[in-house]
């Protein structure tokens, strides 16, 4: 039995979806798949130059397809208000929450916020909310939010969501990883409240080889270490095609749950999608709501027509 897989997409005419990140790796796959099957897809990306690549490859993998590249910031909320302002569908069916970065030293957003958190957590809940009334509008929309296994890493500290007391890398990312699961806890409690046919759910890719390994790094020189994460990426990784299944069955699978959380099959590290193991502290309600407030109160983006739980 070989399980899901991308034959199993159901037919997406008709349908607008929005993937973050989708300039290359997990991201790029999705996009290409969602739109082989037929649907719209704007792959909304930071960096202009390689988002108008990703839309070249999309367009000449899927000759029929329709895909657009938008630019978007996550470390920047205007750049995050920008792109949901100018997005001109009245209606969205399908948001996919994926880009992020990974164990980077300590940085900064455009607005101040530590990196890992402000574009892994902050930028896709800003994004979600302001997108959320033509997800609303449109019949059985699904927002996808792309966690990590390494989640369990940390727990939330929601005195010190910016890790301003005290920065580890790996924790920072464990924590953002986290809060992508808490987000849609909480998203899928107050989108049942609310009565909405909406499904929040949530999905990681196991290890896949992907530039996420590299990028800090590189970003700090150290070579030996990105050549490790390279050859990692080589021998133990499964390929992004592979990482990104779990994404799409997510997405497009029917019957898919409220606040499911799916990855790889095998030890949660690769294989065809099933349903994967998950930390109770991302089930805690008083702490997805807690992170709901701050969510808001940092972004300044409050969900409109979704009741509060």
């Amino acid at each position: 039995m070989t399980g899901w897989s991308t034959r199993d997409i159901p037919d997406l005419g008709g349908r607008t979806a929005v993937v973050t990140g989708a300039n290359s790796g997990i991201g790029l796959v999705t996009a290409r798949e969602l739109a082989r099957r037929g649907a719209r897809v704007v792959l909304a990306c930071r960096s202009e130059t390689r988002g108008r690549e990703a839309e070249r490859h999309v367009r000449a993998e899927v000759p029929d397809g329709e895909a657009e590249f938008r630019p978007l910031d996550l470390a920047d909320l205007g750049s995050v208000r920008e792109f949901a302002a100018s997005l001109p569908y009245d209606s969205l069916d399908l948001l996919v929450n994926n880009a992020g970065v990974m164990a980077l030293p300590y940085g900064r957003t455009a607005d101040g916020f530590e990196t890992q958190f402000g574009v892994n957590h902050l930028g896709h809940f800003a994004l979600t909310g302001l997108l959320l009334p033509r997800l609303l509008a449109a019949k059985g929309a699904r927002v996808v939010s792309v966690s990590s296994g390494l989640h369990a890493l940390a727990n939330i500290d929601i005195d010190d969501l910016n890790s301003e007391r005290r920065y580890q890398r790996w924790v920072a990312y464990g924590r953002s990883k986290t809060a992508n699961l808490l987000f849609v806890h909480e998203l899928a409690r107050r989108l049942a409240a609310a009565g909405s046919d909406v499904v929040a759910a949530a999905a990681h890719p196991g290890y896949a080889a992907t530039n996420l390994q590299t990028a800090g790094a590189r970003m700090e020189g150290r070579r030996v270490v990105e050549r490790l994460a390279e050859l990692g990426n080589r021998v133990l990784a499964q390929p992004a095609e592979a990482g990104a299944l779990p994404t799409l069955f997510a997405a497009t699978a029917p019957g898919v749950r409220p606040d499911s959380f799916t990855g790889p099959r095998v030890l949660a590290w690769r294989g065809a999608p099933a349903a994967s193991y998950r930390t109770k502290w991302t089930l805690n309600d008083t702490a997805g709501e807690r992170l709901w407030e701050a969510s808001e109160r940092l972004t300044g983006v409050t969900y409109e027509g979704l009741a509060t739980a």
